[in-house]
């Protein structure tokens, strides 16, 4: 059975044969992810918990520049007060914990850059195959001295510990595709775009095929054995970060291509 393809412009959905697909579609942003397009994609994975018809998942950016380049920095303008920052925060959590909680095997299909939120988001993924051309990380000490939510760093320190987090965070590195799979952000890697599409339809349609009863509850088993930092955890971190005035600084030099000043404060 299959479902028409909807969209909001910047984010297509669509069903076919039990496979959902979203596109990250903002080429010329390097499908840098606005508000809507979060929300968007969390309203699907709560449709697709109600559809047993669906099997699969399928998460993948327009283009072969980038999968998703992070949150759309241009938002952070209107960030004032602190509760903006706590704000913020609560809805990328909402957001990435509805993906994480999805019950159907959710694979990233990434191209190109996977960095910032997009980098969150594959995080959340159950598999992820890349290109050669993939690069994945957390540039944020570099470039807007902001933090990653609580719920993130959790998941990247699953995924490959807590000194490669700090590594990847400190040096604000791209870690190149060979490097991705041997650290295990990456499962596979493939050599372009038009084998990563149909490695992923592959891949969507071998877990498809597979018991989803057992998927789900060996999903579930591992998101209960690794524990989650709270948000109120991390909220004096979040704080820190979000209302400096590096923080500021970091947005107002990445919007105007130069240089930032940190001051650490």
């Amino acid at each position: 059975m299959n479902a028409p393809t909807t969209a909001n412009e910047d984010l297509l959905y669509s069903v076919q044969d039990g496979i959902a697909r979203i596109t990250f579609n903002r080429p010329q942003a390097r499908n840098a992810m606005t508000f809507a397009m979060y929300d968007r994609m969390a309203e699907i994975c709560q449709e697709i918990n109600a559809d047993r018809s669906i099997k699969a998942l399928i998460l993948t950016g327009a283009g072969d520049k980038a999968f998703a380049s992070g949150t759309d920095i241009s938002q952070f303008r209107a960030f004032k007060t602190a509760q903006d920052a706590l704000d913020y925060e609560a809805r990328i959590d909402r957001v990435l914990g509805t993906l994480e909680q999805c019950r159907v095997p959710v694979i990233a299909a990434i191209a190109g850059a996977c960095t910032g939120g997009g980098a969150g988001i594959a995080a959340c993924c159950d598999l992820r195959i890349g290109t050669e051309t993939t690069r994945m990380g957390f540039p944020i000490a570099r470039t807007l001295g902001n933090c990653l939510s609580m719920s993130n760093i959790s998941r990247v320190v699953a995924l490959v510990g807590p000194a490669r987090t700090k590594d990847l965070i400190f040096k604000a590195r791209l870690v190149e595709a060979p490097e991705a799979l041997a650290l295990g952000l990456l499962n596979e890697v493939v050599p372009d775009v038009e084998t990563l599409q149909r490695r992923a339809d592959e891949t969507a349609k071998l877990v498809a095929s597979h018991a989803p009863l057992t998927l789900e509850a060996t999903k579930e088993a591992v998101r209960r054995i690794r524990r989650t930092l709270s948000r109120e955890e991390g909220e004096d971190l979040i704080l820190k970060a979000y209302m400096s005035e590096d923080f500021r600084e970091g947005m107002d030099a990445f919007l105007n291509k130069r240089t930032p000043n940190w001051k650490g404060r």
